[in-house]
């Protein structure tokens, strides 16, 4: 079975910081700078000329999901299904999609108003891509860029929409409470990537997090080391997920919303793949670092 959407193509952050990004993206992430503009950069983890989009903006939250099609047949089926789900598609204007360098662009909103394109084709860089400081490069290619976990004004209305109108598969479920919060969220899969999207309960920013997968284990660890360094705020310490089974850390990027670095995640069998449900988060490990400070005592 192949899924209408084949992978999570790009992300569009607006920050308020480029320089701060920049480093960001370069020194902590190991990742390479692409085309820059007046109003930004690109940053490339793959051959694609662009995974992540950086832009001027005071908003420092997520801008954009780009959604990726193979064929004409399933970018035409996609563009049906979104309107008459009521999402309003439009062509994108001419000079965007040049911008793109795909060969079409439609423009559309999720039900809690998360501006996203679908494209058809997506760009690549006759250049490798070359990281300072990651040898063995990034799992992504043919599977996306990684995952994107998103809030919702609706979780119910954004699960239906991801699953029946775009046609991911629905991989499991996580419902736990840990360390004094209510934990929903749903994980859905466009290929055999475990999950490239996950939904959750509304918080202040459009997005949760972002994951990026080394090749190789020992990445993590120097990252995590590189953020201790750096002075970076880790959320969660490493640690490894029931269901995707990635060995991973969480920390801050400099707009306040997450990043997860990980290594070692599942793929699922497309055709055949039985949804799950788990009820804790981490099978050991994500902790948050504040548990680990010493207990003052007692006078």
């Amino acid at each position: 079975m192949t899924r209408p959407v084949a992978q999570l193509g790009y992300l569009g952050f607006g920050v308020s910081d480029l320089s701060a990004w920049e480093s960001f993206a370069t020194k902590i992430l190991g990742l390479q700078i692409g085309a820059r503009s007046d109003h930004g950069f690109d940053v490339r983890l793959d051959s694609h000329q662009r995974r992540f989009m950086i832009r001027e903006d005071d908003c420092d939250d997520l801008t954009l999901i780009g959604w990726q099609a193979d064929d004409d047949a399933s970018f035409d089926a996609l563009v049906e299904r979104l309107d008459n789900a009521g999402a309003q598609p439009k062509n994108a204007a001419e000079s965007l999609r040049i911008e793109r360098g795909v060969e079409r662009l439609v423009e559309f909103t999720d039900p809690s108003g998360i501006p996203s394109e679908l494209a058809l084709g997506a760009p690549l860089d006759p250049k490798p891509f070359e990281s300072e400081l990651i040898a063995d490069g990034f799992v992504a290619e043919e599977l996306g860029l990684g995952h994107l976990v998103v809030t919702s004004h609706d979780q119910a209305a954004s699960e239906a929409f991801y699953g029946e109108v775009l046609g991911f598969g629905f991989s499991d479920r996580i419902a736990c409470e840990i360390y004094g919060f209510d934990v929903d969220i749903a994980f859905f899969h466009t290929n055999p990537r475990h999950h490239s999207l996950a939904v959750g309960a509304r918080i202040d920013k459009r997005i949760h997090h972002f994951m990026i997968e080394a090749k190789v284990m020992d990445e993590v660890g120097c990252a995590y080391d590189r953020c201790i360094r750096k002075r970076v705020p880790i959320m969660n310490t490493l640690g490894r997920h029931p269901n995707d089974q990635m060995f991973s850390f969480y920390a801050f990027t400099p707009s306040g919303f997450q990043f997860e670095f990980g290594w070692g995640g599942r793929t699922v069998d497309v055709d055949n793949h039985p949804p799950g449900a788990f009820d804790r988060i981490s099978d050991w490990g994500h902790h948050p670092p504040a548990i680990l400070a010493p207990r003052k005592k007692r006078p």
